[in-house]
């Protein structure tokens, strides 16, 4: 079945599979916040390890889908991947310092960005809306690899990431909705604002994918600049937030399976 849909995705235009790709991540996304039809609250611990399992996820897919080919396709010069790192993260600090947003559990008073009467919905949508750009930004720029037909760009590589991505999405959906609805949103509402904060991905996706394959030169600072960007919330965002009720054994645990089962991912089937 792999070797089926590694076919079907090398037949279509890479761009159009840099949609697809960035479509299941957003759908991943809106399973993970239907839950919210069947649960009103989630365990604290499940969260924290849910979360930690997402930063394990995104640390093994930015190095291994994302840093070590840059450095490849640089001729081994490391020189590229770290301006482009270094971009990526400046990048999300930059939206983080103006873009009014508050993370997962947070109290009222701990809203992030420029000054806003925005209502906590909003904020809290906007702040995983950030967390999801470089994950789009990541899987369309290798996509578009693919499109420009550069060296070791592989679909099986781009699709590797795309499942990595979609994996985490599913306990980012119901750590939005969960908590909207706790707040006594309705169930509809939650579920709607916990998919709508993954529907940049596709936007990010294909806007990757055409800027690689357009301006070939810039893929290795592309790549880099999506990892530099993930990096960036995972120990901004991620990891305090998984850490900030006391379950940090068991977070730190969710870290390891999660970058070992990446990992894993792009080992055996890249």
């Amino acid at each position: 079945m792999w070797n089926d849909l590694v076919e079907w995705f090398k037949s279509i235009d890479p761009i159009l599979a840099a949609l697809v790709a960035t479509t299941f991540t957003w759908l991943v996304t809106a399973f993970g916040a239907a839950f919210v039809f069947f649960f009103k609250s989630l365990n604290r611990t499940v969260l924290d390890v849910a979360l930690g399992f997402t930063g394990g996820v995104m640390v093994a897919a930015s190095f291994w889908s994302l840093l070590n080919p840059a450095i490849v396709l640089s001729g081994g010069s490391w020189i590229p991947a770290a301006i482009g790192f270094m971009l990526g993260a400046f990048f999300l600090f930059g939206l983080d310092k103006i873009l009014p947003h508050i993370h997962i559990n947070a109290k009222e008073d701990e809203v992030e960005g420029i000054k806003t009467k925005w209502h906590k919905t909003k904020l809290l949508v906007l702040a995983i809306t950030m967390h999801n750009i470089p994950e789009g930004l990541a899987v369309g720029v290798l996509f578009g690899a693919v499109a420009a037909g550069l060296p070791g760009a592989s679909i099986e590589a781009a699709m590797i990431l795309a499942i990595g991505i979609g994996i985490q999405n599913f306990p980012e959906g119901f750590a939005v909705s969960m908590p909207l609805r706790r707040q006594g949103m309705s169930r509809w509402k939650s579920f709607f604002y916990g998919q709508l904060s993954a529907i940049v991905e596709p936007i990010a996706g294909v806007l990757g994918a055409w800027a690689v394959f357009t301006f070939t030169p810039i893929l290795p600072y592309a790549l880099a600049f999506a990892a530099g960007a993930m990096i960036f919330v995972v120990v901004e965002e991620v990891i305090p937030e998984a850490q900030r009720e006391g379950n940090t054994d068991l977070a730190t645990l969710g870290f390891m399976v999660g970058f070992v089962i990446m990992m894993s991912l792009d080992v055996s089937l890249g």
